[in-house]
């Protein structure tokens, strides 16, 4: 069962994984970071983390393909972040595998809800 206070943020972009880390610590959640897909796999297969923020627009494995690899082995919940404000791009990321979509620029709040509804959500699996 994955650790309901561990996150991981896959992101590229210092300042959004700051921002993001910033925001999740003061909740209680242990948050691991990466700085492209393929060490963001590897990240959720060592902490095996309850939420997994992940970013679309990175270089090397791009967010979708890096959801659908994590999804080969792991339940945590994806939380897609993005740029993108897209019906189309949300789409292909629930396909890619992830459970819920948000939009840069995000209030930290509204970050802060999404991943405790999706900690709550994997606690009733």
């Amino acid at each position: 069962m994955p650790n309901p206070n561990v996150v991981v943020v896959i992101e590229d972009d210092v300042d959004i994984r700051s921002l993001l880390t910033a925001t999740l610590e003061p909740e209680g959640f242990v948050v691991h970071t990466a700085v492209d897909g393929l060490t963001g796999i590897d990240t959720v297969r060592r902490t095996d983390p309850a939420v997994t923020t992940l970013d679309v627009s990175m270089p090397g494995l791009d967010g979708f393909e890096t959801a659908r690899r994590i999804r080969e082995f792991s339940r945590t919940r994806i939380l897609m972040v993005s740029a993108r404000v897209d019906a189309t791009e949300e789409r292909l990321a629930r396909e890619a595998g992830a459970d819920d979509y948000l939009t840069k620029p995000f209030r930290p709040r509204e970050l802060r809800a999404r991943v405790h509804a999706l900690v709550a959500a994997r606690d009733e699996d």
